[in-house]
């Protein structure tokens, strides 16, 4: 059995195993820098769930790998220029970086030419840090609302990158109160290296790369 397999097959069973089937969180197998050679075995075992982070190296990788496997959900989890929205549009089934109204509008006018709706995550600046996109907590209730009835937007959660130092739980308990705040149904947080307290609170899109596929180059 392939490494990545054998690798997201003992994660699966650590998540069953710590939450007693109360938690059956999507597992994005983030994908970005890997080869279609290395990818392929999760498809072939039957994953559905990746991730991407660079536009143009998706639409190289998954065009043709989207219409041989068509049950495969593909993850915009990076920053998201404007610029690219028209690439992203066609080729990915959910947008995790929706962080400005530029783009916000841009989803929209893009959407509405191509007759297509992307599920769509909120990438809340939940550290308040200078450095991260994402909307500020205080702003996210007002966003939200234009995102929805102006621009008919289909949101369904939350996403956040929480800050390296500090109480990773506490960031993750302030993204599961504003999701039921805003009356959201998912929350997508957690990385190789947190994705337990994720779960613990509320995530349901767990962002897994290094602990399924090995370091990256």
């Amino acid at each position: 059995m392939h490494n990545s397999i054998n690798n997201l097959t003992t994660i699966e069973k650590q998540i069953k195993s710590s939450f007693n089937q109360l938690a059956t969180p999507q597992i994005i197998a983030v994908s970005k820098t890997f080869s279609v050679n290395e990818i392929k075995p999760l498809i072939d075992h039957g994953h559905i769930h990746f991730g991407e982070n660079k536009v143009q190296e998706s639409v190289e990788k998954w065009t043709d790998l989207k219409i041989t496997s068509k049950d495969i959900k593909l993850h915009m989890i990076g920053k998201l220029q404007t610029n690219k929205v028209k690439y992203v549009i066609p080729l990915f089934d959910y947008i995790h970086s929706l962080d400005n109204i530029k783009l916000a509008e841009k989803i929209s006018h893009e959407q509405n030419k191509r007759n297509k709706r992307l599920k769509i995550f909120i990438q809340v600046n939940v550290g308040n840090e200078k450095q991260k996109s994402g909307i500020d907590p205080k702003d996210l209730k007002e966003f939200y609302n234009k995102c929805i009835s102006d621009l008919k937007l289909d949101v369904i959660g939350l996403m956040c990158i929480p800050p390296q130092e500090g109480d990773v739980k506490k960031y993750f308990k302030n993204m599961f109160d504003f999701k039921n705040f805003l009356g959201l149904k998912e929350l997508s947080m957690g990385m190789s290296s947190d994705y337990i307290e994720a779960i613990e609170h509320g995530s349901t899109f767990v962002r897994i790369g290094s602990k399924i596929f090995g370091n990256r180059n």
